[in-house]
């Protein structure tokens, strides 16, 4: 019988939160569900941080992930953005966290670079690409909810890459660990 893993992606914002989550057993992945938090009618940034904790709580408590995958900071954006910003995404970190579930942070280049094989590939060629890994015939709007998908299935990629999910400091390193898996 194969284990069944099941993973939480998310791409937070104090607006609009995008989540996605798979089930994973054996090499086949399917959606489970995926969707927005909008947040964009709250003034207070307090409220939409709990607003983001409670609906982190209740995807958690729903769906019972894994493992969490969240997308990463990216720079370019104004301070005051950027701050917020991590704001949400230790909140959504936290929540995990409160219910010992794993995370890992992927940078946006680095999800759009395992969906695709482009790390400057737009939001529409993330979602075509999800839609194919997926077998679905359509993924819902906004793109959000495809980002934060996106980054849950990275993250499946990611930990069953040829190193297993490890991380070496370099090749002299990888082949010390792995002895007998390169002729």
């Amino acid at each position: 019988m194969q284990k069944e893993k099941i993973i939480l992606g998310v791409d937070p914002g104090t607006n609009i939160m995008g989540f996605g989550i798979i089930k994973i057993i054996g090499s086949d992945l399917s959606l489970l569900d995926s969707g927005v938090l909008s947040m964009k009618k709250e003034k207070d940034l307090g409220v939409r941080l709990k607003m983001i904790f409670d609906e982190m709580i209740r995807l958690i408590d729903t769906y019972l992930p894994d493992e969490l995958a969240i997308e990463a900071q990216f720079f370019g954006q104004n301070v005051q953005s950027m701050l917020k910003l991590g704001k949400a995404q230790g909140v959504a970190i936290a929540a995990a966290l409160s219910r010992s579930i794993p995370f890992e942070e992927y940078a946006p280049k680095k999800i759009k670079m395992s969906i695709t094989g482009r790390g400057t590939s737009s939001k529409e060629q993330v979602a075509a690409m999800l839609i194919h890994i997926l077998k679905v015939k359509t993924l819902p709007e906004p793109l959000d909810a495809t980002d934060g998908l996106a980054a849950a299935v990275c993250h499946h990629f990611q930990s069953n890459s040829p190193t297993g999910g490890k991380h070496y400091s370099g090749w002299d390193s990888f082949l010390k660990n792995n002895p007998g898996k390169i002729r």
